[in-house]
């Protein structure tokens, strides 16, 4: 039976997250992929006085993708949802699950030996209750292959937006990105414990220097370019970055160098050191060894997988 991972099947419980449950239909859904709400009942209240109509448990044997979101712990999943969640792993879906949706995935057994995450306050409880799971508490989201678990419902987000550029490439993750008014810099292996308070002086906020910082990645601008356009200290700077952005100012301008570049490979452009210049990182010997270091492939081989791509 061939997958299709733009088969969509979310697996809700009574009192899920009614927010990570909209989240996935947002993220993961038409033209790129066709969802499907189902539980083991036909109707599921959600945590928000919403009631999803479900189509029972039945899309679970055709998904290519199952999603579970969060979940009260209290609530254990039936013997049919555990089991109809080892049909679909055995078939070779893709598990992917936010918060406590993890734990329904690991009473299934399709997590024992991998790596996971999920709310730091329930990382203890899931190492207690399935000590064959490798829990990672302070990560965003954990990619383990075909099976990608997210902390909570902001890291939902986060772990859908990495689903839709690793199914589709950087291009149609932007526009998602882009139509949800959410940004694309952050990554996994970010912690779950950055500070990002709302900055007390409206002068203190980053956002109008990644405004114009985001129209000169193509210029040669450093660290010390920024401190500089925003008037402040280098060590300032990393201070603020830190508490509103979660990642250094150097892996910020990084990365979106990187989403130019994956752009421009995805658009055809074979000619390395024109992507490296036109997405500022220089030369195509720096092009390769930080497509290596953040993606784990080369331009070449990413442009093979993702330029003119179908969907899948």
């Amino acid at each position: 039976m061939t997958i299709r991972l733009s088969q969509v099947a979310v697996l809700v419980a009574e009192r899920a997250s009614a927010f990570e449950v909209g989240a996935v239909t947002e993220l993961l859904g038409p033209p790129h992929y066709d969802v499907t709400i189902c539980a083991e009942s036909g109707g599921t209240a959600l945590r928000g006085g919403m009631l999803a109509p479900a189509a029972g448990l039945d899309p679970l044997t055709a998904a290519g993708t199952v999603v579970v979101p969060d979940r009260p712990l209290e609530i254990e999943p039936g013997t049919a949802v555990l089991d109809a969640l080892r049909g679909a792993r055995a078939r070779g879906a893709r598990m992917i699950a936010f918060g406590g949706g993890v734990f329904t995935l690991a009473a299934a057994g399709v997590l024992d030996g991998r790596r996971v995450t999920t709310h730091r306050d329930l990382a203890q409880t899931l190492r207690d209750r399935f000590p064959a799971v490798r829990v990672e508490p302070d990560s965003l989201f954990v990619d383990d292959g075909e099976v990608l678990t997210a902390a909570g419902s902001a890291a939902a987000l986060d772990l859908g937006l990495h689903v839709v550029r690793t199914d589709h490439g950087a291009e149609v993750c932007c526009a998602v990105a882009k139509r949800l008014a959410f940004p694309v810099h952050r990554d996994g292996f970010q912690s779950q414990s950055v500070e990002r308070p709302l900055p007390a002086v409206r002068d203190e906020s980053v956002t109008p220097l990644l405004t114009w910082a985001q129209a000169r990645l193509h210029e040669p601008i450093g660290v010390a370019d920024l401190a500089a356009a925003a008037g402040i200290s280098v060590a300032t700077l990393h201070r603020r970055f830190a508490g509103q952005v979660g990642v250094t100012p150097l892996a910020w301008l990084t990365r979106g160098r990187l989403l130019i570049a994956c752009r421009l490979l995805e658009r055809g452009e074979t000619r390395m050191e024109v992507v490296a210049r036109r997405s500022g990182l220089g030369t195509a010997s720096h092009l390769r060894t930080v497509m290596r270091r953040e993606l784990g492939m080369t331009p070449s081989a990413y442009q093979r997988r993702y330029a003119g791509a179908p969907a899948h």
